[in-house]
C-alpha cells in the first residue's frame, strides 16, 4: 500500500472513532434527559480503573455506587467510556 492509502485509512478510522464517540455521548445525554440509563455493556463498563480514570473521580458518579447515566450498581474504582474528570 502507498503512504497516501495508509493516510486515508487512518483518517477514515479516526473519523469513525470520533463520530462513534459523539454518537455515544449524544445517546447518553438524550437517555439521561429522558430519565433512562445506558447499559453497562454499551459503554464498556469495567469494575476496575483505567489508569487514573475511576468512577469516583468522574462527574457522573453518585456515591456510593451509582452513575447518572449508566444503569445498575457500579464500583467506585470502575470505569466506562463516559468518564469525565470531576
Amino acid at each position: 500500500m502507498s503512504e497516501n492509502s495508509n493516510t486515508a485509512t487512518n483518517r477514515r478510522e479516526l473519523l469513525a472513532m470520533t463520530l462513534g464517540g459523539a454518537a455515544l455521548a449524544t445517546l447518553a445525554t438524550t437517555q439521561a434527559n429522558a430519565g433512562a440509563k445506558i447499559s453497562q455493556k454499551s459503554v464498556a463498563y469495567q469494575d476496575s480503573p483505567k489508569g487514573e480514570s475511576r468512577c469516583d473521580n468522574c462527574k457522573l458518579f453518585e456515591a456510593p455506587n451509582q452513575c447518572k447515566n449508566v444503569e445498575g450498581p457500579i464500583a467506585a474504582a470502575g470505569w466506562c467510556r463516559l468518564w469525565r474528570k470531576a
